[in-house]
């Protein structure tokens, strides 16, 4: 079986935790839960959901895996940057890039460091931050690998 996405690999508790914070904080998010809910069948009327609480309908968009991969990306980017922002800051200090409290300046260019650099952070998010290190790492890989060299090769090492 292939590995899950960083995001799926979460606990369903933190899913909902995340998905619960995007639909307090954006109407638009909640739209679009509803509409891919709906379009999925399974008896689920635009109105009823609209009316649901939004913790009742965070956990059935999670229960039925409603999110798209860019809402896996948007996630994933509200809990490593916005919600818990550790991990990205252990990652950024110790490959020597600019930030302010996890965040990256907009006009940074890809790579953002070489890949010893890389490889230092990586070694240093894990022993810190052990398995939301890694998921960390797999995050990188997975959708933002041509701004970090020879994350990849650590990510397939992890697997190994």
């Amino acid at each position: 079986m292939a590995n899950p996405s960083p995001y799926r690999s979460l606990p369903s508790e933190r899913r909902v935790a995340l998905v619960t914070h995007a639909i307090k904080s954006s109407r638009e998010a909640r739209a679009g839960y509803v509409a891919r809910m709906v379009a999925r069948g399974g008896g689920f009327r635009p109105a009823t959901l609209q009316s649901w609480p939004v913790d009742r309908l965070a956990k059935e968009v999670v229960r039925l895996n409603a999110e798209s991969p860019q809402d896996e990306l948007d996630l994933l980017h509200l809990l490593f940057v916005e919600l818990e922002p550790a991990v990205q800051i252990t990652f950024l200090d110790a490959a020597g890039v600019k930030h302010e409290n996890g965040r990256m300046a907009e006009e940074l260019e890809p790579p953002y460091a070489d890949a010893d650099a890389v490889r230092r952070a990586a070694a240093l998010v894990r022993e810190r931050h052990g398995d939301d290190g890694v998921r960390y790492l797999r995050t990188l890989a997975r959708y933002s690998a041509d701004g970090w060299p020879g994350i990849e090769d650590v990510v397939r090492e992890l697997q190994d």
